[in-house]
């Protein structure tokens, strides 16, 4: 779903040889659905997530027929939300291409490019999301599992290839969840 869409993420799939639809932020949940997608990508864009609210209902919808997803930056958010998460302004807002983010799960650090001014702030959400990747500086959120479902998010652009030891690996754990139907990390 495109909610400000930034072009290297399409790049990043159609390199990967996936076939890409783009719909519209407003599509609802049964129009995407009767198209049958291997996954959905729910992208990045502007603004304060809670105000959202008609797009936050379609996402949970997606969530719980289970289609594998993966959210990035807004799309982060809107997921959190669409699963009783909370969000919130941030006093400084993550700019720039050197945020080092903690991956949990592997004990590993990566540098990350970020634009947002909201985040996800850990509060409500529902009992299978895991908590996967922080901000190594605030120690914000920065990555959600959702298990059981095939749904994983994170707050900053893979496709940005910001470090060395870029994130851009994420469209590859997609692809494979999308084709396996379940998340592994």
């Amino acid at each position: 779903m495109d909610f400000g869409t930034k072009r290297n993420i399409i790049n990043n799939l159609v390199k990967r040889n996936c076939i890409v639809t783009v719909y519209p932020s407003f599509t609802s949940a049964d129009e995407i659905i009767k198209t049958s997608p291997d996954g959905i990508m729910l992208s990045n864009g502007p603004g304060d997530p809670s105000e959202c609210v008609d797009i936050i209902k379609e996402i949970k919808k997606l969530y719980d027929y289970g289609i594998p997803t993966f959210a990035i930056c807004l799309g982060h958010q809107l997921m959190a939300l669409a699963n009783g998460g909370e969000t919130e302004r941030m006093k400084y807002g993550h700019r720039g291409a050197n945020h080092p983010v903690k991956f949990l799960n592997e004990d590993r650090t990566y540098l990350s490019s970020q634009n947002h001014g909201y985040m996800v702030n850990g509060k409500g959400l529902p009992d299978n999301a895991e908590i996967n990747c922080i901000n190594v500086n605030d120690k914000t959120v920065e990555g959600i599992v959702y298990h059981g479902k095939p749904v994983f998010t994170v707050q900053f652009h893979p496709e940005a290839n910001a470090g060395p030891r870029d994130t851009a690996f994420l469209f590859d754990r997609f692809l494979k969840m999308a084709a396996e139907g379940r998340y592994d990390d």
